[in-house]
């Protein structure tokens, strides 16, 4: 039998972060976050409409959470120390990839509040791409970067790292630093 509580919205978007991993955008029910919150469905009904209004306000949380903490990186160290803070960082988000990636299968006729909220999420990729950028520009600036390089294809390089299966369970700290040394020095023996 569920009780009547309150939660917090850590609680929650907690919560939604495990079932939407877990089951999916189609699978992600108001049952099972209820059932996970030991709450009735009503008191989460009490705070959200659908389950589109819930995933996309925690989509947003969690990319203003991203964002601050990218702000965070240490402006005064290097370029090799800002980006091994930033792969640290990406990894730390390494899930809000696979979740943003379900906006696209919100329906077509969403609420103004969802088209709002699409809206803020699209400013945050961009003020996150924006410092980025600025970030490369640095790398390059300081000749630790080649100039050749597009600030695309590093970034993309740096952000797909985090799709790559980790099949033999390699623990999370040598995983993460095998990925660095690999982004960073690339696969050839240094002479």
């Amino acid at each position: 039998m569920t009780r009547e509580r309150k939660f917090s919205t850590p609680e929650i978007f907690k919560a939604t972060n495990s079932l939407l991993l877990r089951y999916g955008y189609e699978g992600f029910t108001f049952s099972l976050l209820a059932e996970s919150l030991d709450v009735s469905r009503a008191a989460i009904y009490k705070y959200y409409p659908n389950k589109e209004e819930l995933i996309i306000d925690y989509m947003v949380y969690e990319m203003t959470k991203m964002l601050i903490d990218l702000q965070k990186i240490d402006q005064s160290a290097t370029f090799t120390a800002q980006l091994n803070e930033l792969i640290t960082l990406i990894f730390t988000y390494k899930d809000i990839h696979q979740i943003l990636g379900m906006v696209h299968q919100f329906k077509e006729s969403s609420s103004a509040v969802i088209m709002e909220k699409k809206k803020q999420l699209e400013k945050l990729h961009l003020d996150m791409y924006q410092y980025l950028e600025g970030l490369m520009v640095q790398g390059k600036k300081e000749k630790v970067l080649r100039d050749t390089l597009s600030n695309d294809v590093i970034l993309g390089c740096i952000f797909q790292s985090i799709a790559i299966p980790n099949h033999r369970g390699i623990p999370e700290n040598e995983w993460i630093s095998s990925i660095k040394d690999v982004v960073c020095y690339g696969i050839f023996e240094i002479k």
